[in-house]
């Protein structure tokens, strides 16, 4: 297994405390963490202080920016009634903290909301600084729970229960109700230049048209991840919240951000009964019968399990919906799911996929054929150590269109190679083909294309 090395930056979120040899930890009201989540961040002169030139009002190009709408024919998003956003609001409005952040993005009226700065939603209401500690409920610890659930006490047929595990239940609980942000219908959400939102799990949960571009977004960390015995040979920690969730939503365009675990990655997560305790799910997952969706120009970096296009097997509600287009995307140093499909037409075309030539992290697969999935992969290009026949993970899928693939600037039959290295026979037509493309290069251009013109930076106008 490859595993990730931490570079521990100047704005390291997370002080593990080891209480144990074997790696035990617990939370405690001291100001750095024990256990999952971050150091309180200090600031300093980089963190947006009152003499940054950014705290100035935006500029014209930002406010034409925020105006912008997906353009007909950009994929899915751009299908049904298209996706506007807040465009018809009269007055933008400029948010640099948390509860401002909250206030502007509530309710279902137009309106375009323009970040700057870092907003932390690890904060209250006044702007100080959350610890895992300020979130642990019922005085729940990790030195307790990992007393309670031991393997060698508890036994791996049963899933935790019990007022240790009610605990931490009511921990997160805690921890949901202040980073879980919901942006509501007829919504522009931009970040202005170096903005970021950091430790939020922000929801586009049940509403129509939204916008999300320009941002940073990072580290939604879980304090209170959970132990399930059950899952897998060996167990698994499991954790909760993604960056950002599109959830029972319609027409939502997600384009031009940066979304990562920051500099707090999985890897520098203690271990606990011979397993990594994860804190963190995924980065952009697109689940429970969402629709007409645009993923366009986003940079996807350093992180494990990236993306859901529906989340369980059982949901057959979901069937001729998760209809979403990714396109231009860089996915760089990733584990999997890029993206994980069940049910839904996903067209994925002209994405770069990115592995840095070391050794120090786990490359399971990219594209993950899930039930009754109907993937187009057309278009893309890997670059970097990947072996062809492990592009593709099958978890019940049965068939992908895939054509004009590129590794390493040769093109590679990247279905053939899998059924040849599995022993399968997978189906080559997924059962239609896209018509909502706009702009389409060369597999062979995509790596350059997209590694300038992806993420925040690459905003047209800025």
């Amino acid at each position: 297994m490859r595993r990730r090395t931490i570079r521990r930056g100047p704005h390291l979120r997370r002080t593990l405390v080891a209480v144990a040899a074997a790696a035990t930890f617990a939370l405690t009201a001291a100001p750095a963490v024990a256990g999952p989540g971050p150091a309180p961040d200090t600031g300093g002169p980089g963190r947006h202080g009152p003499h940054d030139p950014r705290r100035g009002a935006p500029s014209p190009r930002d406010l034409a920016l925020a105006r912008q709408t997906l353009r007909p024919g950009d994929g899915w998003g751009s299908a049904g009634a298209g996706t506007t956003g807040g465009s018809a609001a009269l007055t933008p409005v400029v948010v640099s903290t948390r509860a401002e952040l909250v206030a502007a993005v509530a309710g279902d009226g137009p309106k375009i909301v323009l970040v700057r700065g870092t907003i932390d939603a690890n904060t209250d209401d006044e702007g100080h600084p959350l610890t895992c500690a300020d979130y642990a409920r019922d005085g729940f610890s990790y030195d307790d729970y990992l007393a309670a659930y031991d393997p060698q006490v508890w036994g791996r047929d049963t899933e935790p229960s019990g007022p240790v595990e009610d605990a931490r239940v009511a921990s997160a609980a805690a921890q949901r109700a202040r980073i879980e942000i919901r942006i509501g219908a007829n919504t522009t959400l931009v970040g202005l230049p170096g903005a970021e939102i950091t430790g939020a799990a922000l929801q586009v949960r049940d509403v129509r048209n939204v916008i999300v571009r320009g941002l940073t977004l990072t580290d939604a960390y879980d304090c209170f991840p959970a132990w399930d015995p059950t899952d897998g040979e060996l167990g698994n920690w499991n954790s909760e919240w993604d960056l950002l969730t599109v959830y029972g939503a319609t027409n939502v365009w997600i384009d031009h951000n940066d979304l990562s675990d920051g500099d707090n990655l999985d890897a520098a997560q203690p271990v606990a009964f011979g397993r990594p305790m994860q804190a963190h799910d995924g980065l952009l997952d697109v689940v429970r019968a969402s629709d007409q969706v645009t993923i366009s120009w986003n940079r996807f970096h350093d992180h494990d399990k990236v993306m859901l296009i529906g989340n369980s097997d059982s949901r057959t509600t979901d069937r001729g919906l998760l209809r979403v287009t990714l396109h231009h995307n860089e996915f760089r140093d990733l584990g999997q799911r890029t993206p994980r499909v069940r049910f839904g037409q996903v067209d994925v075309y002209n994405n770069s996929y990115v592995a840095s030539p070391r050794d120090d992290y786990e490359y399971v697969y990219s594209w993950g054929l899930g039930v009754e999935s109907r993937l187009v992969a057309e278009k893309n290009a890997f670059t970097g150590p990947f072996d062809p026949s492990s592009v593709i993970g099958l978890y019940k899928g049965t068939a992908l269109t895939e054509r004009g693939n590129v590794v390493n600037h040769r093109p590679v039959d990247l279905l053939a190679a899998y059924d040849a290295a599995h022993g399968t026979d997978v189906g080559s037509d997924a059962g239609w083909r896209p018509t909502l493309r706009r702009e389409v290069h060369p597999a062979a251009a995509v790596p350059a294309v997209v590694g300038h013109r992806a993420g925040p930076s690459g905003l047209p106008g800025r």
